[in-house]
């Protein structure tokens, strides 16, 4: 049987107290990012340098970083950059920068199911993946509503992974539509 979550199911302390980054503002970068800051997260937005983004990122009232100082100064880091660009980012500009206790998320299996990322072992690992496009995920936020997502833990350093996921799901307003939970494998090979 799935296990569905809603915002009675979760502990929302397990993201109040964090910083998070989140890397890329495409489709789903931007409603995370606003999402997030409207839920009360302390949240900035990585870019590549020269990056056309950074202006409207910072007009949506926004902290603006290289990718490398948003990873560094975060202890939640979300990837929502293309799938076929994350590994090379992941070496030149993530991976030196984080820390024992980080908490690396992915919005899509595929970097962790082939091995492409290979997070250090002090590192959280989770999936937050809603299951819409960014501007309907933003929308239905705005609206009040959210649009249902899935989450998944591959690894839990810190004991505590699956209540992070399950925080930042809701921030981005998943619980208020539901949180299945499953595994990286089966998102990969059934999206």
């Amino acid at each position: 049987m799935v296990n569905i979550y809603y915002e009675a199911d979760v502990d929302k302390s397990a993201l109040s107290d964090r910083k998070v980054a989140v890397l890329g503002y495409g489709s789903q970068g931007h409603a995370h990012a606003l999402n997030l800051k409207e839920s009360g997260i302390d949240v900035r937005v990585g870019l590549r340098e020269g990056s056309s983004s950074a202006a409207k990122v910072a007009d949506a009232g926004l902290a603006v970083a290289s990718i490398a100082d948003a990873v560094a100064e975060a202890d939640v880091i979300m990837m929502l950059m293309p799938d076929t660009e994350m590994a090379a980012i992941y070496e030149s500009d993530i991976e030196a920068n984080l820390s024992d206790g980080d908490a690396l998320l992915f919005a899509h299996g595929f970097n962790i199911r082939f091995d492409l990322i290979k997070p250090p072992a002090g590192v959280d690992v989770c999936m937050v993946a809603p299951k819409g496009p960014g501007h309907l995920v933003r929308r239905t936020y705005t609206e009040g509503g959210g649009v249902p997502a899935l989450i998944a833990v591959e690894q839990d350093a810190s004991g505590k992974a699956k209540d992070l996921a399950l925080a930042y799901a809701d921030a981005i307003g998943g619980s208020r539509s539901g949180i299945l939970e499953t595994t990286f494998t089966e998102e990969t090979e059934t999206d």
